[in-house]
């Protein structure tokens, strides 16, 4: 089972201040813990929305509308994610409850989110088999 843990933002993050290196420390260790027990995905933090770009569909069938950050509310918006693979739902929210605050001072909110197994999606045998080799590709590509 895989689960994304988003990092929520805060005006800070939106405002591009960088953790500090203690923080920066703490993440590491933690991210050293999730790769040794074999459950690691992905980690990354993201740039402010003030770089960010929104595509939107307003009409049925229309044409997309781009539209350049910053966007608002920032706690609405991500600052980063952690994606793991973990054999249950409970094993997820014990792997996120071990994660230092990302932001410090408090401020810090994640949000768990199970990631949709392909078969959950779509029973189209031929749909199924072309995504599976796509993420079979993307799973090479990571490795080499």
């Amino acid at each position: 089972m895989r689960f994304m843990m988003v990092v929520k933002a805060t005006q800070d993050s939106e405002a591009g201040v960088m953790p500090s290196a203690e923080l920066f420390a703490a993440m590491a260790r933690y991210n050293e813990e999730l790769a040794k027990a074999g459950v690691l995905v992905a980690a990354e933090g993201l740039h402010p929305t003030s770089n960010a770009i929104r595509i939107s569909y307003p009409e049925p069938g229309g044409k997309p509308k781009v539209l350049d950050g910053p966007f608002t509310e920032a706690k609405e918006l991500i600052a980063g994610y952690t994606l793991i693979d973990v054999k249950s739902r409970e094993e997820a929210i014990q792997w996120a409850m071990r994660m230092p605050d990302p932001h410090g001072f408090g401020q810090g909110e994640i949000e768990l989110r199970q990631v949709y197994d392909l078969s959950e999606i779509s029973e189209d045998p031929e749909a199924l088999a072309r995504a599976t080799e796509t993420q079979e590709q993307l799973t090479r590509k990571q490795r080499s």
